[in-house]
């Protein structure tokens, strides 16, 4: 991926549930690295499920955020600055965010958050819409989907892995989405 290239990231992560400290931690970390690496992030939120350690740490890195949230959601002190779309509907805000990203990420979150990756790719057209995902399996967090990915999908769906990725590091991720972007598995990353 050329060094001026500066992919939109979906990313999909939420701090609810058990392991709060531990995703918290995730979140700052990708969303620092990501942001320093010259990606934009782009997040469905809503009242009750903001990732504000990745927002937090993506802006403090000087990245560029955008949310995509329900048009009751109304933004707190903390999101002064950060671009908020009010989008009526789930489906049409999984479409919005189709239509921004490049790339999904996936870090360990919630139900929430992998209903929200599931639909946006559904809604940006499934593989052939060009919007990989990258799954960061940290403490084999999607080791059924990576399972799943091995033995079902590399069987049946030629170049599976311009669909499909799993990062084992946050570095990792960033090598990942550069090498679907080589390989032509995105939209065009300006």
């Amino acid at each position: 991926m050329s060094p001026d290239a500066h992919p939109v990231l979906g990313i999909f992560a939420s701090d609810h549930g058990p392991g709060d400290a531990e995703r918290a931690t995730i979140m700052s970390q990708a969303g620092s690295f990501l942001a320093r690496k010259g990606a934009s992030l782009v997040c469905l939120v809503d009242q009750l499920d903001v990732p504000v350690p990745l927002i937090t740490s993506a802006r403090t890195a000087g990245g560029a955020v955008t949310l995509i949230a329900d048009e009751a959601f109304s933004e707190p002190s903390y999101l002064t600055g950060v671009t908020v779309e009010h989008i009526a509907t789930a489906e049409d805000r999984a479409k919005r965010l189709a239509a921004l990203a490049h790339v999904y990420v996936a870090l360990p979150g919630s139900l929430s958050s992998a209903i929200g990756l599931y639909r946006s790719w559904v809604r940006g057209g499934g593989g052939p819409g060009q919007r990989p995902v990258v799954f960061y399996d940290r403490n084999s967090a999607f080791k059924v989907v990576r399972g799943y990915a091995a033995d079902v999908i590399s069987n049946s769906i030629p170049h599976h892995d311009r669909y499909v990725q799993f990062a084992d590091s946050i570095e990792d991720i960033w090598v990942k989405i550069a090498w679907l972007v080589d390989q032509g598995a995105t939209r065009p990353v300006a």
